[in-house]
């Protein structure tokens, strides 16, 4: 079995290259289940190109799998189009549709779907015998395949003798073993343990790479989704609400509903002290007159200056001090330990803070805080997003 990074070596590492041609187009898709009046998928467009790993990520009923469907062919669009490459797979307009064993794809399901009355190179090998291929290459194909995913001399393994993790590798290395264009992953990871979760998560990533393959991923789990992807659309009732690279999307939420699905976030409360028709604000924040901190509004009109606001903090970017004598220095907030969680990697605080009320911090477990010790919390100072708010006046941001 040939690898797809021997075939195309350029943009090593399967990521995401405006240069390089889309593998998936999906274009202007809705569909609507039978009795709903809520589309499942509400005129959703994006491309995934070759060699990249894309996920789309949303809790459940967001419409996720419902895409993943339709591009597999288990789910018929009531309007839109799909194309592999160039080539039309779905064109509704055209009444077009090819049956899933015509689209050239992989699919792993959340269950793996190993049949248990087989062996594993039976498992992997039905695809091939289900297309006719000759008794010798499916054997040639499967050695290779099984060799790919580490599963070399298991072949004679029984379905009901395999690890959890040895079932989601057959389940890859059936997917894989008639050398798809597109791989499709359903929740792959969701019925491991934690540990395996971890492992299998960074094998799947080095395998993508050596195959060059283009992934569709699908995923509740923001980790999953944050560690694998090159990019990710975050869905909401059935409508993507933002697409761009992790990193993108963790520090330049478009929306509340984003901010708050991707990791955590503190919202503190401030007043917008000056501001640059789409550059950074300063914003001091409430009960630290002598804290300022800077940050974009997500919304492109910007926030004018005397706007109240909540500033969207990570945990990870603030600091927690204990309180020497003195008001706190300049860019420092005052704080009161309430309470001190020790949680294994980190001690999480509950800080009282004049002005902004209890929040839920995180801190150092070599460094710990006593409950009742005053501290001086300390923001980084840029690179947050900020959002128009009334809190002022008793409201809120939701």
């Amino acid at each position: 079995m040939s690898t797809r990074s021997e075939m195309a070596s350029s943009n090593p590492g399967g990521a995401a290259s405006a240069a390089r041609p889309a593998a998936i187009r999906l274009q202007n898709l809705s569909k609507t289940y039978p009795g709903n009046s809520q589309k499942a998928v509400d005129n959703l467009s994006l491309d995934v190109a070759e060699g990249e790993v894309f996920t789309l990520l949303g809790p459940s009923g967001c419409g996720k799998s419902t895409t993943l469907r339709m591009v597999a062919g288990l789910e018929e669009p009531d309007e839109g189009s799909i194309f592999f490459g160039d080539e039309a797979v779905v064109v509704t307009a055209q009444q077009l549709s090819l049956p899933p064993e015509k689209r050239n794809l992989g699919m792993v399901f959340q269950s793996y779907a190993i049949w248990p009355h087989m062996t594993v190179e039976e498992n992997v090998s039905f695809p091939l015998k289900a297309r006719k291929y000759a008794r010798h290459e499916i054997r040639e194909r499967v050695e290779k395949v099984l060799d790919l995913v580490g599963m070399a001399g298991m072949g004679k393994r029984p379905g009901p003798l395999l690890s959890g993790g040895q079932q989601q590798r057959v389940a890859l290395a059936r997917a894989l073993v008639t050398e798809p264009r597109i791989l499709l992953l359903d929740e792959p990871f969701s019925n491991l343990d934690a540990k395996l979760r971890e492992q299998m998560r960074i094998e799947v990533k080095l395998l993508q790479d050596r195959l060059d393959i283009a992934v569709l991923f699908v995923t509740h789990d923001q980790i999953e989704a944050l560690s694998l992807s090159d990019r990710i659309a975050i869905m909401k009732l059935g409508v993507v609400q933002q697409q761009g690279t992790p990193r993108e999307l963790y520090d330049q939420p478009a929306n509340e509903f984003v901010r708050d699905f991707v990791g955590k976030t503190l919202l503190f409360r401030g007043t917008v002290r000056a501001a640059s028709a789409g550059g950074p604000m300063a914003i001091a924040l409430e009960g630290a007159p002598d804290c300022t901190v800077f940050g974009h509004a997500a919304d492109p009109s910007g926030i004018p200056a005397g706007g109240h606001v909540f500033v969207g903090v990570r945990p990870e970017d603030i600091d927690i001090l204990p309180a020497a004598s003195g008001s706190p220095p300049a860019g420092v907030m005052g704080g009161k330990v309430t309470a001190a969680l020790f949680v294994g990697e980190r001690v999480e605080y509950q800080i009282e803070i004049p002005g902004q009320g209890a929040i839920l911090i995180y801190g150092d477990r070599h460094s710990p805080l006593p409950e009742g010790q005053a501290v001086w919390i300390r923001p980084r100072p840029d690179g947050h997003s900020a959002w128009s708010s009334d809190w002022r006046e008793g409201g809120s941001d939701s």
